[in-house]
This record gives structure tokens, C-alpha cells and sequence, in this order.
């Protein structure tokens, strides 16, 4: 029997909304070059800020970095979304450098838009940006400048390039010297390569009066729970437990029967008994300072305090573990695991009253430390450590790389020069997209200008013309609008941070480029709201 021809045939269920061929590659292109604008102007030393508030929230969050920005937004868009990936991605990997790979992301597809427009096809368009990556990638490497773990002052510079434009600029020469001087005390040599673990350095934020930045060894926001308990100690020994300095409730039900007076006395006894002699197994071992994860019963805080013994509770596991590492010591369960090879050594113990915190310092382990920063406002202070936490990893990947690339627009003008060049030899369509992807770099200096509020056109014209003369390190000063040598300005950045760049941007522009179609299924609250 013949079906009917007018029968409808469902495909697709009635929440999947499909987004078919250049629609789905207008879409992700628009998405792509959004995103882009939206960070955009805060890229440079001289970038505008982002102010982020949270629905629902009283919390402002003002900064110009990348990452934060991206976090915050709510982002519906798959395309998108993978362009806030790139930029996790980015942070994850090398902690600077995420607004200039979204603001490529958004400057390849928007090349791409153009091609497309021409009618180029987009593998066409893809495999001409995946070439031109590689030639990218291969003339970052001749670029790339070496650069010795040791050398301190090439560090500082790398370390103010990516603190500048932070909003801390009157404490950051303090900053970078705390930030260099951190990362070179816990780096190690492993097998003839340089290594930094990023645990061993721990970065901590204070209200005070003032911004500063100070490098310590081991400081805890917690201060004595016994005002008899010692506010400094010399010689320190300390024990570190996870697990309650108390009488814990049992398992299962249990009930005590008592008749008389004398067995509640007695009872009472040996609970203060069994307290007394958590305490005194510490001082036996001449522990003077405990750290404990968990909450230490009043009799036995009056113990310790007895004893002589500073003892801290509720301290977070992490800062726990991060002190152990620091004084050699080892975290226990039970007071009856102690013995002298789990307690930690430190020179001194100080409790800051009017910071509520305690220092150890001359920790018998060096190799793990403790920046703190003050901020008068815990915006600034935020600021402060999102621009640290930049600057730390920075460094540490010219550490571990042992190399360093131009900042202020010289790499990717010259990329763009040599690229431009190497399209010529390629020839065919092909040619077209090795173009325009060497074009697109072309957005950070025009970028890097337009933030400084200089003609863009009139200073991509001047660096151009400085390299084609040969001049491979020219860069855009963006407090002059003076096109100089930017490796004599000191405007340097580790080659881990352009290096993934790049290679992210292009992949995921090659990515978004190559999708045709969108099926997107919703749900029964979007489908509601019709979105």
C-alpha cells in the first residue's frame, strides 16, 4: 500500500533548533568578532577597565583582564562559548595574554567574513590559516630571544609588562620585585631544565591602609583562640593535624548511667584527663605551635596555652598542607601519631593583631612562600592579585622556557611583514587566505594605538614601514605614539604567551570556519522564554 506522499517526515525533535549552512558560519563569525569587541579596549597598558556586577549580587568586580572579564559573562552561544574556552585555555596555561587571543580570534573570522563574501570556500580559508600558523609559529621561534633563569632584570621587565595597565602602577616596581623574587626562590633544576611549582608559592589579600606587596614564608589568616597562648615564639616546632583536638561523639548510641555523685565526678575526671593528655603529648615532643584543620576544645586550648604552646584551629586544609611543606613537616590525624620526623622547623612565629594573621618565617623549607597583599579597598586589592597572579606565571614560563619574544605590537606587525611574504610563494586561493590571516594580526597594534587614542591608520602605516627597513623590534610606545625599538624599551614577554596565542586562536577560528551547520537542542525553560 502507497504512503502518503504529503505525509510530513520529523527528523528533528521540536527542541532541537537547527542553524543551517552560511547562516551557522555568520553566526559563529558574529559571536567570534563580539567577544573580540567587547575585550578589545581593554588590551595595552593604556586599556579601559570592565565593570562586572552579578545579578543578584552587591559584588563589583572591576578589571581589565581578559579571563575575568569572559568568566563573568554569561555566554549562550556554542561559538562563543569555544572562544571562552580559548581564553581559560589561555589563562590555564601560560596566566597572561587571554585578551589577545580572543581579540585574534575575532580579527581571523572577521578576515574570514571577507573571504567569504569573495566567495572562497572555507576549507579553502582553513587550510590557508592552518599554513600560515605554522609558518607563524615557525617564525615566532626565530624571533624568540634566550633568556638565563637567573637574569633578574630581564624578569622584572617581563613581570611590569604584564602588571601594566593594572591600576597599580604606584606600588608595581615593588610588585615585580616580590613577584621575580618568589618565583626564583622556589625554581629547581630537574634534570638539567628549570622547574616551578606553582603550589609553592601562595598569594594572599588584605584590607589595609595602603597598597603593598611583601614576600613572606608562611602566613595563615587566623590568630590564637587563648588569650594566654604566646603572641611570639623563637625556635618554632610545629605539629600539623587534620583532625579535632576534642572528644568526638561515637558512632553508634551509646548511654553513660550514673547514680551517685562520685561517678559524675569521676566521669568528668577522665574527660578532662583524656583533654590534659592530648595537650601533653605535644609538649612531650616540645611542640610549641599546633595547626589544626579541625576545632580544639576549650580545656585543651587552656592546656596548650599551659604549656606554652600557640596553636591555631579551623586552619583550611590547603594552608595546612602549604605550611607543612614549608617547615618540613608532615600533616598527622591523631596527637598519637607524633614523633620527631613529622613536626616542622621554622626560625620565629609572630601574630599580627592588627592583620589577624600569623607569620612563620625562616622556614626550614625556602622553596615554598607567601606574597601578601594589602589593598585599601578589596576591589583594589582584588586587582592587585588578578595583576600578581599574571606576573607570577609569567615568569615562571620564561623560567621553565628560557626564552622571551617583543612586546607592543612588534611581533605581530613583523609576523604579519614575513607572512605577507610567505603568501606570494604559496600561490592560488590559498594565497588569498595566508593573506588575510597574515592581515589579522595586524589587529593587535591597531588595537594597542586606538586604546591610546592615536591614529591607527597613521602608526600600522610607521611600524610597517620599520620593519620592511629591517627593523624587526619596532613597536608602538603608547604613551609617545612614537614608534622605538621596543626590546631597548624593556616591552618583553615570554614566547609560552604568544606562542599559545596564536596557535589557539587559529585553531579555533580553523574550527568555526568549517561549520556549516548548528543543532541546538533546549530545553522545556528556553523553549518557555523562547530563546
Amino acid at each position: 500500500m502507497a504512503g502518503n506522499p504529503n505525509q510530513p517526515i520529523v527528523i528533528l525533535k521540536d527542541n532541537v533548533e537547527r542553524v543551517p549552512g552560511h547562516e551557522a558560519l555568520r553566526s559563529n563569525i558574529m559571536a567570534a568578532k563580539v567577544l573580540g569587541a567587547t575585550v578589545r579596549t581593554t588590551l595595552g597598558p593604556r586599556g579601559m577597565d570592565k565593570m562586572l556586577v552579578a545579578k543578584g549580587s552587591d559584588d563589583i568586580v572591576i578589571t581589565n583582564d581578559g579571563a575575568t572579564i569572559l568568566h563573568q559573562l554569561a555566554v549562550e552561544h556554542p561559538g562563543a562559548k569555544l572562544v571562552v574556552e580559548v581564553a581559560e585555555t589561555q589563562d590555564n596555561e601560560c596566566g597572561d595574554g587571554t585578551t589577545t587571543a580572543v581579540v585574534l580570534i575575532g580579527s581571523l573570522m572577521e578576515q574570514a567574513e571577507k573571504l567569504v563574501e569573495a566567495g572562497v570556500h572555507p576549507s579553502i580559508i582553513a587550510k590557508g590559516y592552518n599554513l600560515g600558523m605554522e609558518k607563524a609559529l615557525e617564525l615566532l621561534d626565530s624571533l624568540a630571544i634566550s633568556v638565563s633563569h637567573d637574569d633578574k632584570p630581564m624578569m622584572l621587565k617581563m613581570a611590569k609588562t604584564a602588571m601594566t595597565g593594572k591600576s597599580i602602577e604606584n606600588i608595581m616596581d615593588d610588585a615585580a620585585n616580590v613577584v621575580v623574587d618568589a618565583v626564583l626562590l622556589v625554581a629547581d633544576e630537574v634534570d638539567g631544565k628549570m622547574t616551578v611549582d606553582e603550589s609553592d608559592i601562595l598569594v594572599k589579600t588584605k584590607r589595609a591602609e595602603s597598597m603593598s606587596a611583601e614576600l613572606g614564608g608562611v602566613l595563615i589568616d587566623k590568630t590564637r583562640p587563648d588569650a594566654l597562648m604566646p603572641k611570639t615564639i623563637e625556635g618554632v616546632r610545629v605539629a600539623f593535624l587534620n583532625g579535632p583536638l576534642e572528644i568526638t561523639k561515637t558512632q553508634t548510641k551509646a548511654k553513660i548511667k550514673i547514680n551517685e555523685a562520685e561517678m559524675l565526678s569521676a566521669f568528668s575526671e577522665a574527660e578532662r584527663a583524656r583533654l590534659k593528655a592530648m595537650a601533653d603529648k605535644f609538649a612531650a615532643e616540645k611542640v610549641n605551635v599546633v595547626l589544626c584543620t579541625k576545632g580544639i576544645d576549650d580545656q585543651v586550648q587552656y592546656y596548650l596555652a599551659e604549656h606554652g604552646i600557640y596553636a591555631l584551629e579551623f586552619v583550611p586544609e590547603k594552608d595546612c598542607s602549604y605550611a607543612a611543606k614549608a617547615t618540613g613537616g608532615q600533616v598527622i590525624t591523631k596527637p598519637e601519631d607524633i614523633y620527631p620526623g613529622v613536626i616542622g622547623t621554622a626560625g620565629k612565629l609572630v601574630m599580627d593583631e592588627e592583620l589577624e594573621m600569623t607569620f612563620l618565617s625562616e622556614c626550614k623549607n625556602p622553596k615554598a612562600v607567601t606574597i601578601l597583599l594589602k589593598g585599601s579597598a578589596q576591589h583594589l586589592a582584588d586587582e592587585l592579585e588578578r595583576a600578581v597572579e599574571d606576573a607570577k606565571r609569567v615568569v615562571q614560563d620564561a623560567v621553565e622556557d628560557g626564552s622571551y619574544t617583543i612586546g607592543g605590537g612588534s611581533v605581530e606587525t613583523e609576523l604579519a611583514l614575513r607572512l605577507r611574504e610567505y603568501a606570494a610563494t604559496v600561490g592560488g586561493r590559498v594565497q588569498l587566505a595566508i593573506e588575510a590571516y597574515a592581515k589579522a594580526f595586524e589587529i593587535i597594534p591597531t588595537t594597542l594605538a586606538e586604546n591610546s587614542g592615536f591614529d591607527t591608520v597613521d602608526k600600522v602605516i610607521d611600524l610597517r614601514q620599520a620593519h620592511a627597513t629591517g627593523n624587526k623590534y619596532a613597536g608602538l610606545d603608547v604613551f609617545t605614539g612614537k614608534v622605538v625599538d621596543m626590546k631597548k624599551q624593556g616591552v618583553v614577554e615570554p614566547k609560552r604567551v604568544k606562542r599559545q596565542a596564536i596557535q589557539s586562536a587559529s585553531e579555533t577560528a580553523m574550527i568555526l570556519i568549517r561549520v556549516d551547520d548548528m543543532m541546538i537542542s533546549k530545553n522545556a525553560e528556553q523553549m518557555a522564554h523562547g530563546r
